[in-house]
């Protein structure tokens, strides 16, 4: 029987398990990133290892998101950061180089390699070919320490690509529509394969586009083969040698198997406040407009961006609009301001920002109150632009910039002949954005500054877990509801006590204070708890809080692994009714845990308030219990040696 892409890339990397669905496997990684709002963190866990130099093939710190630098807590990061990069063997992109997904697919990506990113969209690098995994920060800590990287081996679903895009239509258009086939939980469990005769018509930035926002789908990654298109992708940024084809066998069998054709998509929207709430531009209609947002990991590369330009060319943003662009690397600006294409963009009144994740993740340019903000970014959660009453839409290129010009969300369609714009025969490559490690690490200083404190380590499991429940919480609470990630408080990324303040506020403005005076206890919550960011935050800040355990109806994937490495118990019910028996400040208690979680799968949970029990499951692997009885990753791999 022949293999699919995923299966040929896991089997090439196996370090231990079976590739059975659902049994859990190590594999090894090649490559690591991490950005500064997870990356900080990520460095300070990697130092408590005490490894001297990082065992992967090559590891690079990003600075993308805590660019605005209102006080000294960004820049100290970033020195932090850079440092201990330097001393550790990692390279450094500076601040302004670029979003580190756009940037890694640029110069280090690379087909049938295994990358490990602390952060979501990790993979946008399954657009050329590589199976590239978003995880918390503790996991990519022990990857680049020379540890596997565990994870339950995914069910492979196949997408089969048919036809062409129509004029107007693009790889967004495409991503939208595959959430909206699925929604934000249909790609739990899985790995997204695409394949079929539609591949061939879209280049690696488009499918980079599609495999970045597998990430809303809940997928644990995305693939595309690797084939002529990626290969005259790499020879354009002069990597050619890195290249290697990569297909599924003809024999090559699938879990799941869905059919999409590529031109019957039209341009599509996703409308507040979830990326799978997605319905046609035309039938939503011809809403005003106060902003237009075009940039992120999503959609900002150079051909992205040339599209823009193209149709802002000689034309004027309208009045009532306010239109930003993020250029996604020092690569794509430095290209755009070459060929005039940054002018044409400046002249039509765009503002042009750095080259950094910005608004997406709500770091500047929050919208008015009550605003409509069309953006080409990859999550429109409630409050997540910085404004609470704002309303945003997530949608392609193309329709950002024609609306930008109508003022109302616009079919750009209805707007005349569409911009070809074909990819480069050569990129313009000028890698100074980029520091190597020092050839001398003992020389190097790691420098940490005032802001930056201990990460809390959670204790060992024994006798009983007790405590009140905090907080009940209804379906799909993600990680900006857990942890809050706005510009004010970004730069306290490595300020977990500062951070707690403000843990589950979007939820209940009282939070912090009643687990202070509880001394912690449990969260309950409905579906896919947890999704969104890989932010490991969402789990240190409620364990700094106190928190034991969380029992949900289901749980996000990164998210769920995040608990486990801070040793909190990720439960879900056994009957989902049962989420009715359990209220806000019931006393709940589990007795004698950890000889509950060693035999077997099913915890009793007793709700002393109520008189009643509910069983509860975690099914994990005899590994994972182990981690959480230990109290967390940190804990057990100090007691075992990472191999």
């Amino acid at each position: 029987m022949g293999k699919n892409i995923t299966q040929k890339i896991i089997e090439s990397h196996l370090v231990s398990g079976e590739m059975i669905p659902g049994k859990e496997i190590a594999i090894r990684i090649d490559q690591t990133l991490t950005q500064d709002s997870t990356g900080t963190m990520a460095y300070l866990q990697f130092e408590a290892m005490n490894v001297p130099k990082v065992k992967t093939k090559l590891s690079v710190a990003y600075i993308d998101h805590n660019t605005l630098q209102q006080g000294f807590e960004n820049a100290d990061d970033h020195k932090y950061i850079q440092t201990v990069a330097s001393r550790h063997g990692i390279y450094f992109s500076r601040p302004g180089n670029g979003i580190c997904h756009q940037v890694h697919l640029e110069r280090f990506a690379r087909p049938g390699w295994t990358l490990l990113g602390s952060d979501s969209h990790t993979p946008t690098g399954g657009g050329i070919g590589m199976l590239a995994i978003g995880a918390g920060g503790l996991d990519v800590a022990v990857a680049m320490a020379g540890g596997p990287y565990y994870l339950t081996m995914p069910k492979v679903c196949r997408i089969l690509l048919k036809g062409k895009l129509q004029p107007w239509v693009s790889a967004k258009d495409v991503i939208l529509k595959i959430l909206q086939m699925l929604s934000v939980k249909g790609g739990v469990g899985r790995v997204i394969e695409y394949a079929g005769p539609g591949v061939a018509s879209l280049t690696v930035p488009e499918r980079a586009t599609i495999t970045n926002m597998g990430a809303e789908l809940g997928a644990t990654t995305s693939i595309f083969p690797s084939d002529e298109n990626t290969r005259i992708f790499l020879k354009a940024q002069g990597r050619e040698e890195m290249w290697i084809p990569l297909e599924a066998d003809p024999d090559a069998e699938y879990d799941e198997e869905l059919e999409l054709d590529l031109s019957t998509i039209e341009p599509l929207v996703a409308k507040p406040h979830s990326p799978d709430n997605v319905e046609s531009v035309s039938k939503t209609g011809k809403i005003k407009v106060d902003q237009v947002a075009i940039g992120s990991c999503t959609n900002s590369s150079y051909l992205d961006l040339m599209k823009v330009a193209r149709i802002l060319k000689g034309k004027t943003v309208h009045p009532n609009v306010s239109l930003v662009i993020a250029p996604g690397s020092k690569q794509v600006y430095t290209m755009l301001a070459k060929n005039g294409a940054l002018a044409d963009l400046i002249d039509a009144g765009a503002r042009i920002l750095e080259s950094a994740c910005g608004p997406c993740i709500g770091m500047g340019q929050a919208p008015a109150t009550d605003a409509v903000s069309l953006r080409t970014f990859n999550r429109n959660f409630y409050g997540r632009s910085g404004t609470a009453s704002a309303k945003v839409y997530l949608v392609s290129p193309e329709t950002a910039a024609v609306s930008a010009i109508t003022g109302v969300l616009t079919d750009p369609r209805e707007y005349g002949e569409p911009p070809v714009i074909e990819l480069p025969e050569y990129f313009m490559v000028h890698d100074n954005g980029i520091i190597p490690p020092a050839e001398d690490p003992d020389k190097v200083e790691v420098v940490r500054g005032p802001n930056i404190k201990p990460f809390p380590v959670n204790k060992e499991m024994k006798g009983s877990v007790d405590g009140k429940v905090l907080l009940k919480m209804e379906d799909n609470i993600t990680t900006d509801h857990i942890m809050p990630s706005n510009a004010k408080l970004l730069p306290y990324r490595s300020n977990i006590p500062y951070l707690s303040d403000y843990c589950l506020t979007p939820v209940d403005a009282g939070f912090p204070q009643k687990a202070r005076e509880n001394g912690g206890g449990f969260l309950v919550a409905g579906h896919n708890y947890g999704q969104g960011s890989s932010r490991e935050h969402a789990a240190l800040v409620p364990l700094y809080l106190g928190i034991r355990g969380v029992i949900a109806k289901s749980f996000a994937r990164i998210h769920r692994a995040n608990l486990i490495n801070s040793g909190i118990l990720p439960l879900t019910f056994v009957n989902e009714e049962d989420y009715g028996k359990i209220d806000t400040d019931d006393a709940l208690v589990i007795e004698n845990c950890a000889e509950q979680i060693k035999s077997g799968n099913r915890i009793v949970v007793r709700n002393l308030t109520r008189g009643c029990d509910i069983v509860v499951e975690m099914d994990i692997s005899e590994r994972l219990k182990d981690i959480i009885i230990a109290g967390g990753l940190l804990n057990y791999t100090s007691k075992n040696a990472l191999g």
